[in-house]
């Protein structure tokens, strides 16, 4: 018994000695929120002091030699004495250890920056999750897709050199865009921005737009889509905006529309959409922008009014430079007699 109790006191003994395993450093939880606060107002691209750029990758790397913090200039700025010259930030209170710490693992550990990220400087610079790029790769069925629409003259773009991220802009092929041609997309999750406007599209094509959960703006104005085509449309939760003009979509449609939670701005301009229905969208998603185009319709009513008044005062102006044109005629002729 005593032999027991002594092993389960030692192995007590080195599970409290044991390393804890430490989480990796996260950029966007961890770092983005030091860099944007202390760094970006500096380093940015309309101000590059030092010729140094921290609000994007390709910036940052020039501070940073990827595992190896002690060698790294950023790191080494950041934790020189307060009173140094060369002290980064040199205005403010210098990063606290635990901020020097994380910038020094985050180094160490690779420099991990999610592709597409652009910092800013103070409260527009705060990190939203939902506006960062998760790191993606496309399939191997994705990719054959993409192949077979290239070959049909409607490519499927990267949206930068170092993204896997895709665009889709067809509205100049539009002749070539159809529901068949939809259907190459049914399985694909990397599509960004797509834009279908003016195409051949129905109701029935959107529903191959089901799995595109990474679509953040989708055009589909000037096409056939109705209300029971924005059904298909309700599984595209990163959606921040789609565009409708001139559709047939009505106050019905934008009911399918309630759960897009990111949702920032619809064009419903020239549609049977109401004012009553926008507003009903607008108390389901306050943080959305529903464009009527009632500003602009007053615009054109104003602009026919001032129209209607300048051709008046023409008229107006034309006849009295008649009226003058003969009076000074006649009087020219008396003139004349005389």
């Amino acid at each position: 018994m005593k032999r027991i109790g002594f092993g389960l006191v030692a192995g007590a003994l080195l599970l409290a000695h044991a390393p804890v395993a430490s989480a990796k450093v996260d950029f966007v939880k961890d770092i983005q929120p030091i860099l944007t606060k202390t760094c970006v107002e500096c380093h940015n691209a309309e101000k590059t002091k030092g010729d140094l750029r921290l609000d994007t990758k390709e910036g940052a790397l020039h501070a940073v030699k990827v595992g190896k913090a002690a060698d790294s200039e950023l790191y080494k700025r950041v934790v020189l004495p307060k009173d140094d010259d060369d002290i980064m930030p040199p205005k403010g209170e210098p990063l606290s250890k635990a901020q020097a710490d994380l910038i020094k693992a985050w180094i160490d550990e690779g420099a991990v920056w999610p592709d597409g990220v652009v910092l800013k400087s103070g409260a527009e610079g705060a990190a939203k999750a939902e506006d960062i790029l998760p790191e993606i790769k496309p399939t191997a069925n994705e990719l054959k897709a993409f192949a077979k629409l290239e070959e049909q003259g409607l490519p499927v773009r990267q949206i930068a050199m170092n993204s896997q991220w895709r665009s889709a802009s067809w509205h100049l092929s539009k002749d070539k865009v159809s529901d068949q041609t939809l259907a190459l997309l049914k399985d694909t999750t990397v599509i960004l921005d797509l834009n279908l406007a003016g195409t051949k599209i129905t109701d029935t094509g959107l529903s191959n737009l089901k799995g595109l959960e990474g679509l953040r703006k989708l055009h589909l104005e000037n096409t056939t889509i109705t209300d029971a085509g924005l059904a298909n449309l309700k599984g595209l939760k990163n959606l921040r905006y789609l565009n409708l003009y001139n559709t047939a979509v009505t106050d019905k449609g934008l009911e399918q529309l309630k759960g897009l939670k990111n949702l920032k701005h619809l064009y419903v301009f020239q549609t049977k959409v109401t004012e009553a229905g926008a507003k009903s969208l607008k108390a389901a998603l306050p943080g959305v922008e529903v464009n009527t185009g009632a500003e602009l319709q007053i615009l054109a009513k104003v602009a026919e009014e001032q129209k209607a008044k300048a051709e008046e005062e023409k008229k107006e102006a034309d006849k009295k430079a008649a009226a003058k044109k003969a009076a000074d005629a006649k009087k020219a002729k008396e003139k004349k007699k005389d």
